[in-house]
């Protein structure tokens, strides 16, 4: 271990001092030795490690002050206290709470986290090119953002989970650098003519107006809790189950952004907009969720993945890049 902006990183290379670490925190209890230690996912955001004793495994996840895939962009180190308080905040909400792994811990002064290991387990980022019309998660998915919206939580807790750092920074990624031409990302290199096809939307006025006022709905203040990243990378499936994982992103806001973020995935996905809008049946009949607010979500969540620096695992050519922008222009622009 060493100690660089102020705390305490973990290492994958250093098991014995991570051992160290978790004992001196309850989590590796004094009996216990570390037999295996490796990454536990992609990890993203944060540095996600799976530690295993000779009974049990857990997971610890650390917040740097960096983004743990892109180490040039600066994130608030405090992401991972807010995720933590998002496990404590909806553990009085069981139809909630069952789907996620438990969270066994924080530490404040190392902004690490400690949560119940699911085993093996596989994202649902194979939807993107499974090549299948249907998707058999969708009901349970839609139905756990509804409990979530529809849970109440007190003032304390609310302020707990502004996450305004984190918005900031999401909010950047989500309505501005995609659409900024002069931002230095080479999507030529991603995809050949892939920069013409971006700046068709970054030279649209109306669009760039339309995602200013969706960006701006974003950063207020709104009555729901939301998960706040609810896209297939945030899905896991174990046990014949899906569960759901990194609340980093959570605020109170919008109930339309979870699930147009859910419906934008889905039309990347190249599942018809006759399914994504199905979302709405499961999600259920709250009146108040505003349609058209969630396919402007998720124009915007398909532009940002297409053009912007979240990349996805999607094998799609020009032409269906193309058509997928066309499309989040016409959800965006509500045409």
């Amino acid at each position: 271990m060493e100690n660089r902006a102020g705390y305490t990183l973990l290492h994958l290379d250093q098991p014995e001092e991570l051992a160290a670490y978790a004992r001196s925190r309850g989590w590796l209890l004094p009996a216990e030795s570390v037999c295996a230690l490796g990454r536990a996912g992609e990890g993203n955001m944060n540095l996600t490690l799976r530690v295993q004793t000779e009974e049990r495994s857990f997971i610890l996840k650390q917040a740097r002050p960096w983004v743990e895939k892109y180490p040039d962009i600066p994130a608030p180190k405090e992401r991972v206290l807010v995720e933590a308080a998002f496990y404590q905040a909806v553990a009085s909400c069981p139809l909630v709470a069952e789907r996620m792994p438990g969270c066994l811990g924080w530490d404040e002064e190392n902004f690490v986290a400690a949560f119940a290991d699911l085993g093996e387990t596989a994202d649902c980022t194979d939807l993107y090119n499974d090549g299948e019309a249907a998707f058999a998660p969708l009901p349970g998915l839609c139905q756990w953002l509804a409990a979530l919206h529809q849970a109440t939580f007190d003032e304390p807790t609310r302020a707990r989970l502004e996450n305004r750092a984190m918005r900031q920074l999401n909010h950047e990624h989500l309505y501005c650098f995609p659409l900024r031409p002069d931002n230095g990302l080479d999507l030529d290199a991603i995809t050949p003519g892939l920069a013409q096809a971006a700046q068709a939307l970054q030279d649209d006025a109306a669009y760039c107006s339309a995602i200013d006022e969706l960006g701006a709905l974003y950063l207020e203040n709104g009555t729901c809790l939301l998960h706040g990243d609810f896209y297939p990378g945030s899905w896991v499936c174990a046990g014949g189950d899906v569960w759901i994982i990194d609340p980093e992103f959570c605020f109170f806001g919008p109930p339309e952004f979870d699930v147009g973020i859910l419906v934008g995935h889905l039309l990347l996905a190249g599942r018809p907009l006759e399914l994504a809008q199905s979302a709405f049946a499961h999600y259920g009949t709250d009146p108040s969720l505003s349609r058209s607010l969630v396919l402007q979500f998720a124009g915007m969540e398909i532009m940002r993945r297409l053009i912007g620096v979240a990349q996805l695992p999607l094998a799609a050519d020009l032409p269906r890049k193309e058509a997928l922008l066309t499309t989040s222009r016409e959800l965006v622009l509500g045409r």
